[in-house]
């Protein structure tokens, strides 16, 4: 830790200051103003950020030592003021608390004490400070510190401010590891600890709104390895390690770059948002972007640029963290064990479930072995891990991989053969990662490592959301898992080389951040990769079709009709035949999954899964003899009419009721729903009184809410309204009018958290408030337009797409605008406004961006004219953007 220095403070004259004042507050207040404000000034202009951090604890010493001073002698023998935590370590940015132990040799002393403790502490917090402060005996500090590791390593850092020096010492030494906490017992559970923490992180940094202290890679793990060094080798400062020889110096230089990086980054956050903050939100991440002086270029934001350079420094801190508790682990869990390690071949044996090199030069004489070592480890899913001086060889070995090593057979088939592994893959895949060899090995990797995509659909770096998918790839081949997706893990049995399967999710997003159609880059690097690889041409073709048409299936299912037998003719036809359905259906699944954690749901689930069997049935009938419409009409009625023969419905009331309505309406509903629908309308008595019916949990995978009332202006927008306002998440849309003027509107909906509705009383609650709203409809009142904290940084121009859809006679409108609430019943609106009808709608959101697809008609059921068109991209705009 640099020095501190403090070139603007004369403590002289703040003494003189303070003695001539009626009111000290006011002086103390004053300078801490002042000297912080003095540090802001200092950074903003470059200073760097290792010098601020100790410059500012320093000045919180001379500041806290006087304030004691004005209430505490100094020859008191029983009490002292100690920094503990960061502070202790001499580490304070600009709005970090102000860790304090008040220790006291006995109760006694704490309650003589007790009065001038607390005027202490008042007077520290209407300086301005924000304290976190202790009171403890001796007796305290080691019941406690025995009783709770946090606190045992909070005093592990304590530093003296003022007060007897014994007594300091007393207190450290009776924490100390010969006390409590002996180096063995703290680093184990140190390190369950960080497993733990991880985990609350879903075991990845590249969160879309990181944490940069508590996130895997961030300044806890670093912090982790300092309090091990000083538990059980005593080392003081991480400097240390070096002579030690747990690092390198070059290592050294590498922490403390990543160090220094993340507290510049975390200075500035500070002073931004004048409070203690650690998560990096996209409130800060452009403006901080801005302030370190990123500039916007061709195809990358200044934004992603800084992003990226975040990701690269807490992926070398995890791999750094990786190592040293490896180190550690040797170290303390197996000092005094001479085990003899397993051999597993020429080059590796394992100590301990710990991989290592047999000796140190095997990757300069064995190159391959680079790429060999991981195929290891995930042939003996039994090994932990890598052992630290086999990572460090493999990081100074990456100079091997040349194009030489590139070409090479040998290394082409380890790197296939890894891909064929029953297990492991995607552990490794990480590791490789992590350590430098996945980007060396394929240089397009390197493209895509920390690169982050800076909206609200992708929560991950690309090359996680890659690993992610790969990671669901494997996991629909494993029995335990197979509850979760029961389709895919049936689907995923019929294919015979899942490695293809594998590698087209490894390359598919490869082609991202370069500008153009990441589709089509992706899948060239695809073709050149399995051509160098000597896969055959039929499964590199399949490769290439999955990569360059990866998205299609999700697109086809969220924006287009696929109660169209149409759609499905075109998907059948776009598909091709079996084989690559189900590599297309897995493969989308296994994507949207990994894209964020909140995108899928039931809802996607069962429309993904409908999609994929109508296909599979179009391609069974043959692609040039596609379905009829006729034919799936009578298949739907001749369905419900055997749902229904046990209901008693009079077989000329359910005809009546067919009869109003047209085709679509048995298109796009199942035998089931019909049933459904026709009992209940027909045993509705009030005909003047709207039906409302919803059922929790349906195979389309949403929760059904299904309205039958007399037709009224805006109907759709009241009810998405009502909707908005009950909490819910509108998901799909079908509007079909009777030829005597009665609308059947179902609206499929999921709870904020995407689960269906399954509480009665919820059930009731959406109901009874839909009923009581249609009763007496009128066109809804103002709109909200509050935006979440999230959406406003992500404004998107509306934009209005209309494209014919012949087949059926109508129109498809696509609005593209920012997703927020009230945005369903602004665009029903317009539809009244312009006098359109509307039959039917996809709702799509893809994080900020809603991605919409309605289906309409004019007055008389015909498609749009231009100048109907131009009234609805008008007033919708007008409606949205204002």
């Amino acid at each position: 830790m640099p020095q501190a220095s403090e070139p603007s403070i004369n403590w002289q004259d703040f003494d003189c200051n303070v003695a001539d004042s009626d009111t000290p507050l006011s002086v103390f207040r004053a300078q801490l103003k002042s000297a912080s404000e003095a540090i802001k000034t200092r950074f903003e202009h470059g200073i760097a950020v290792e010098i601020l951090v100790a410059e500012r604890a320093a000045m919180m010493d001379q500041l806290l030592v006087r304030a004691w001073c004005r209430l505490f002698n100094n020859n008191e023998s029983d009490i002292a003021l100690i920094a503990v935590g960061g502070y202790g370590r001499g580490e304070l940015h600009p709005a970090s608390d102000i860790d304090l132990l008040i220790l006291t040799n006995t109760d006694k002393d704490t309650q003589r004490h007790a009065e001038n403790i607390e005027q202490f502490l008042l007077f520290l917090w209407d300086m301005g400070l924000e304290v976190g402060h202790s009171v403890r005996t001796l007796d305290d500090c080691t019941e406690q510190a025995e009783a709770d590791i946090t606190i045992a390593t909070n005093l592990m850092e304590a530093r003296q401010l003022t007060g007897p020096e014994t007594l300091f010492n007393k207190m450290k030494e009776a924490v100390s590891p010969e006390h409590v906490w002996p180096g063995l017992d703290f680093f184990r559970a140190k390190r369950e600890e960080q497993v733990a923490r991880h985990k609350r992180f879903n075991d990845t940094a590249y969160n879309l709104e990181p944490n940069i202290k508590e996130n895997p890679g961030g300044l806890r793990d670093l912090q982790v390895i300092g309090w091990v060094a000083k538990r059980h080798f005593g080392a003081e400062t991480l400097h240390e390690l070096v002579g030690h020889d747990f690092l390198t110096e070059n290592e050294y230089k590498e922490l403390i770059e990543a160090q220094n990086f993340l507290w510049k980054v975390r200075f500035a956050l500070h002073i931004l948002t004048n409070r203690r903050e650690d998560r990096l939100l996209f409130d800060h991440q452009r403006a901080i972007a801005t302030q370190f002086g990123y500039q916007d270029q061709e195809h990358k934001l200044a934004v992603e640029q800084f992003m990226k350079d975040y990701y690269r420094t807490v992926m070398e801190l995890s791999r750094l963290n990786e190592m040293l508790l490896s180190i550690f682990e040797e170290k303390i869990l197996y000092a005094n064990d001479n085990i003899e390690p397993n051999n597993i071949n020429e080059r590796f044996q394992s100590r301990h479930g710990i991989l290592e090199a047999k000796h140190k030069d095997i990757f300069t004489q064995t190159p391959s072995a680079l790429l060999e070592v991981f195929v290891v480890m995930a042939r003996n899913p039994e090994l932990r891990g890598i052992s630290a001086n086999t990572i460090r060889l493999i990081r100074n070995g990456r100079h091997l991989i040349d194009d030489k090593f590139r070409h090479d057979p040998y290394c082409h088939e380890l790197f296939i053969d890894l891909f064929r592994q029953g297990t492991g893959l995607t552990h490794e895949l990480r590791r490789m990662n992590r350590y430098g060899v996945l980007a060396a090995y394929l240089p397009v990797f390197e493209n895509i490592v920390g690169q982050m995509q800076h909206d609200l659909f992708h929560v991950y770096t690309v090359d996680e959301h890659t690993m992610f998918v790969v990671r669901n790839l494997r996991r629909f081949t494993v029995p335990e898992f197979s509850d979760e997706f029961p389709l895919c893990s049936r689907i995923i049995k019929t294919i015979k080389k899942q490695e293809i399967l594998t590698i087209a999710g490894f390359f598919h997003d490869i082609g991202k951040g370069r500008g153009g159609n990441h589709s089509t880059l992706g899948a060239v690097d695809a073709v050149e990769f399995c051509r160098e690889h000597d896969i055959n041409e039929h499964d590199t073709d399949i490769v290439k079709w999955l990569v360059e048409n990866h998205l299609i299936m999700s697109t086809t299912a969220q924006r287009k009709d696929i109660s169209d037998p149409e759609v499905i003719a075109d998907f059948a036809k776009l598909v091709g035949n079996q084989e690559r359905l189900s590599f297309i259906y897995l493969l989308t699944v296994a994507d949207i999954r990994a894209t964020s954690p909140s995108l899928w749901n039931s809802w996607k689930d069962s429309l993904l899964a409908e999609l994929y069997h109508t296909t599979k049935r179009a391609l069974r009938y043959g692609l040039n003899n596609p379905i009829d419409q006729e034919e799936l009409v009578s298949n739907t009625q001749k369905k419900a009419v055997n749902i229904l023969k046990d209901s008693n419905l009079d077989s000329q009331k359910t005809k009546h009721q067919w009869n109003r309505l047209g085709n679509d309406y048995f298109l796009r509903y199942s035998a089931d729903e019909v049933a459904w629908h026709t009992q209940a309308i027909i045993h509705h008595s009030d005909k003047n009184e709207p039906l409302i019916l919803l059922r929790g949990e349906t195979h389309r995978g949403g929760t059904e809410i299904f309205v039958y009332m007399k037709d009224v202006d805006y109907l759709f927008a009241i009810i998405t309204a009502t909707l908005e306002k009950l909490g819910l998440d509108i998901i799909d849309a079908r509007i079909i009018t009777t030829n005597d003027g009665y609308a059947l509107d179902t609206f499929l909906v999921l709870d904020r958290d995407g689960k269906t509705i399954t509480e009665p009383g919820q059930q009731d609650e959406i109901t009874n408030t839909l009923k009581k709203r249609l009763t007496n409809p009128e066109e809804p009142s103002s709109l909200s337009q509050n935006l979440t904290r999230q959406l406003k940084h992500f404004p998107i121009k509306t934009k209005i797409i209309f494209r014919e859809d012949a087949n059926n006679n109508r129109t498809e409108m696509e609005v593209i605008t920012g997703d927020r609430p009230g945005l369903l019943a602004r665009i029903s609106t317009g539809l009244i406004e312009c006098k359109v009808l509307l039959q039917n709608a996809k709702i799509a959101t893809f994080g900020e961006r809603a991605e919409d697809i309605f289906f309409v008609t004019d007055n008389n059921d015909q498609p749009l004219n231009k100048e109907i068109q131009t009234c609805l991209k008008e007033t919708i705009t007008n409606l949205l953007d204002e």
